[in-house]
């Protein structure tokens, strides 16, 4: 397919539409990212200072705590030095034990706050550390973001650049077989194309359409028959008769093509009638101008109106139809025959020697899951019955003990008091 170019009218530099559109979008998609991404590392720096403020004054509070403890130890190991030295003139082994367990309850309280002070630093260092990770998923999620943007961009832009190619390929294609036809005609009918200059190129431009509608069907179901209607005749434009692989013809559609600015209701009776007479299936109004009650391709009073560009989807999908129904017309016919035939097959030898063999195969699995189940249960009971035997032993045992000991010196039991599987 060959790439739309156009020349600026200042350089006669040649480029693409599409890459200025791109260009535009790609600037737009930056800008407005780069707006959530500063908001975004605006938040993260504030969390940040806040933490690092919390840091500082949990240091600084830790820092206290320890030159407080280390006062209160520097004083407390001076006084306890003072009080022993007296009390080991009095009692030396009853003051002693008592500054002993005074000093060890001063020791283990300080130890805690130290604790404390140590699970802080942990909870800020892990705080930090989440910080750090949702700044990285943040980062992430806005380059993932960001290349669904591009590529939603680029896809949007590729649809309309494709869209308007066609759109543009189709009237090129149009115009063309107008100058073509234009040229046709005023080689045979110069007098003739005069006439017809004087009273407007409508005429000619449904005859460019009827052609090029005749040759979209033949490129696209070359199974089919296509059969234009000559001018002057009554009735359609032309006719669809859709055949399968097989050549069987299975139905016939018949196509009225219109190019004028309104839409007239006389149209749908007029292909109506000639479905009638013709005996079609379906009948299609390929026009420009769509009834006023509708915007896009659809059916209309019986009639399926849609607009040229949509004629080709428009006829694969009635033509998928009328296969399917020919088939399913078809599988109905000679049903009692087939009844017939059924009915002997099920009862020949064959069907009977088929069945068999799946019977034989399905009792042999039968008979060896039941072997299975007879092994399993015989190795459960023996199972249960030297577990009886040893929870029997273990009750022995138990009373025996519980009569020289008492019923709460040593819990011996093999189960819980609420286990109901193994009690009985």
């Amino acid at each position: 397919m060959a790439t739309l170019t156009i020349n600026c009218p200042s350089c006669q530099y040649k480029f693409e539409p599409g890459d200025a559109f791109m260009k535009d979008f790609e600037l737009q998609a930056r800008q407005k990212m780069a707006a959530e991404w500063q908001k975004l590392k605006a938040e993260v720096d504030k969390d940040k200072q806040s933490i690092q403020q919390q840091k500082e004054l949990l240091q600084k509070q830790q820092e206290e705590q320890e030159q407080q403890v280390q006062q209160r130890l520097q004083v407390e190991k001076q006084k306890l030095q003072q009080e022993l030295q007296n009390s080991i003139r009095k009692s030396v082994q009853s003051d002693f034990e008592n500054q002993l367990k005074m000093l060890e309850q001063s020791c283990s309280d300080n130890e805690k706050k130290l604790k404390e002070a140590r699970q802080k630093e942990l909870e800020f260092l892990q705080k930090e550390q989440q910080l750090k990770n949702r700044e990285a998923e943040l980062e992430l999620d806005l380059q993932k973001q960001l290349i669904v943007e591009r590529e939603k961009l680029s896809h949007e832009i590729r649809e309309v650049e494709n869209q308007k190619f066609q759109q543009q390929e189709q009237e090129f294609k149009l115009k063309l077989a107008e100058k073509e036809k234009q040229l046709e005609d005023q080689k045979k009918l110069a007098d003739e194309m005069r006439r017809k200059a004087e009273q407007g190129s409508m005429q000619l431009q449904g005859e460019v359409q009827e052609l090029m509608l005749e040759e979209i069907l033949r490129s696209v179901f070359p199974f089919d028959n296509i059969i234009p209607v000559g001018k002057g005749v009554r009735g359609a434009d032309c006719m669809q008769v859709v055949c399968n692989p097989f050549g069987q013809q299975c139905g016939k559609i018949i196509y009225e093509s219109k190019r004028t600015k309104d839409f007239s209701n006389d149209w749908i009776d007029k292909l109506k009638a000639d479905m009638r007479s013709q005996g079609a299936d379906i009948a299609v109004i390929v026009t420009h101008a769509f009834p006023k009650d509708m915007e896009r391709f659809g059916e209309k009073d019986g009639v399926y109106v849609c607009s040229f560009t949509e004629v080709r989807s428009l006829a694969t999908v009635l033509r998928t139809s009328i296969l399917k129904v020919f088939a399913l017309t078809k599988t109905q016919e000679n049903k009692g025959d087939k009844m017939h035939m059924l009915y002997d097959y099920l009862t020949s030898n064959e069907f009977a020697e088929q069945w068999k063999a799946i019977r034989e195969g399905f009792m042999s699995m039968r008979m060896s899951i039941q072997k299975e189940r007879d092994a399993m249960e015989k190795l459960w009971k023996s199972r249960e019955k030297q577990l009886e035997k040893v929870m029997l032993n273990a009750a022995h045992i138990r009373g025996s003990i519980e009569g020289i000991a008492g019923a709460d010196a040593v819990n011996l039991s093999l189960v819980e008091e609420t286990d109901t599987l193994l009690l009985g």
